[in-house]
């Protein structure tokens, strides 16, 4: 059951309704900024409820009033993923860059556990959203954000262009790459007005409240609805998004082969029939 999973050092993982999980940064004193064991702590979470049946579709926010999350931890990560690298026993700038190379795909890999989870994920975001906050919400499938909320996609002021998702993802959400290129060159702070106006958010809320509220709604909605088609509608869109018109017919041909024997259709037009709410069996 879901309420049987693990507690979570750096997250709060709750379940505010039936087939609905809320996942929270639980860093507010930092405002939520990310150290290496945070992230791959999110990973171990995200990968636990893509295959946990009682779940169907997942909230992710922040603790706190201030910050969604602020970025990376830039204090921790000069003590480690950006640390100079004198005391390295080698000094093969190729063996080095191997290294790397092998810690920045990991760290990638944990902000695509949010895209790879087979259920649907709602990023709601609130105040402080920087750097990484960009790359969780462009791997999550649907953001809502508070009124306070401010973007940035920080990774220039820190000399570095952004590894882990944003530049792959973010011209593919808003679909405008003169406005991407400024956000991400410039590394400017943009509002909720601004992320809506682009389509990087679907909708703005007044408060943090409002907004968390609104996507465990919005949660709860999808959950309702059939797993296996959920799960499938999730799994083709992802796949279309990155392959041609054809190749998405004929994965989704493919797909769908498998997933039209369900009970699950039987199920929903009977329920419309008899205008009663579907019940579908856990996936």
């Amino acid at each position: 059951m879901a309420s049987e999973l693990p507690s979570y050092k750096h997250f709060n993982v709750t379940f505010p309704r039936e087939y609905v999980a809320h996942v929270e940064t639980n860093r507010p004193e930092k405002m939520n900024s990310f150290f290496e064991a945070m992230w791959l702590e999110l990973r171990t979470i995200f990968d636990t409820l893509s295959e946990l049946p009682s779940v169907r579709a997942i909230v992710f926010s922040g603790a706190g009033d201030r910050a969604f999350t602020a970025g990376l931890d830039v204090k921790a990560a000069s003590q480690g993923l950006l640390a100079p690298s004198e005391g390295d026993s080698t000094s093969d700038s190729a063996r080095k860059a191997a290294k790397l190379r092998r810690t920045i795909a990991d760290f990638q890999d944990c902000v695509t556990s949010l895209e790879r989870c087979e259920k649907p994920v709602i990023v709601a975001m609130h105040g402080f959203s920087f750097g990484l906050a960009i790359d969780l919400g462009t791997a999550a499938d649907v953001r809502v954000c508070a009124r306070d909320t401010k973007f940035s996609v920080k990774e220039v002021d820190i000399g570095l262009a952004a590894d882990v998702g944003t530049l792959s993802r973010l011209p593919k959400v808003v679909g405008n790459q003169g406005w991407v290129k400024e956000v991400t060159l410039t590394a400017r702070i943009f509002g909720a007005e601004e992320a809506l106006k682009v389509g990087f958010v679907n909708s703005v809320y007044e408060t943090k409240k409002q907004a968390v509220e609104k996507a465990i709604e919005l949660a709860g909605l999808i959950a309702s609805k059939s797993p296996v088609a959920v799960q499938g509608t999730k799994e083709n869109l992802n796949f279309s998004r990155d392959h041609s018109v054809k190749d998405g017919l004929r994965y989704t041909g493919v797909w769908n082969s498998a997933a039209l024997q369900t009970n699950d259709i039987t199920a929903a037009i009977l329920s419309g029939l008899e205008k009663r709410v579907p019940t579908f069996e856990k996936l």
